[in-house]
């Protein structure tokens, strides 16, 4: 499960990446909800993303 945490690391490295309007205004809310930054949510995500990804051919992992 997904768990925003605070804070985290400081990033230091400068991306320009680009979302559709309907995925940015829900993660502008959500990341106001959780009074953390929006950058500090993208980093989140994509941690989660990349330590809980299906290999292929792998079992579907767990949140145990």
């Amino acid at each position: 499960m997904f768990v925003i945490k605070k804070p985290h690391a400081k990033a230091n490295v400068s991306k320009t990446i680009r979302f559709t309007e309907e995925l940015n205004n829900r993660m502008i809310a959500l990341a106001h909800e959780e009074e953390i930054s929006f950058n500090e949510l993208v980093i989140q995500c994509c941690q989660y993303a990349l330590d809980h990804r299906q290999k292929a051919g792998q079992e579907e992992l767990t949140d145990d």
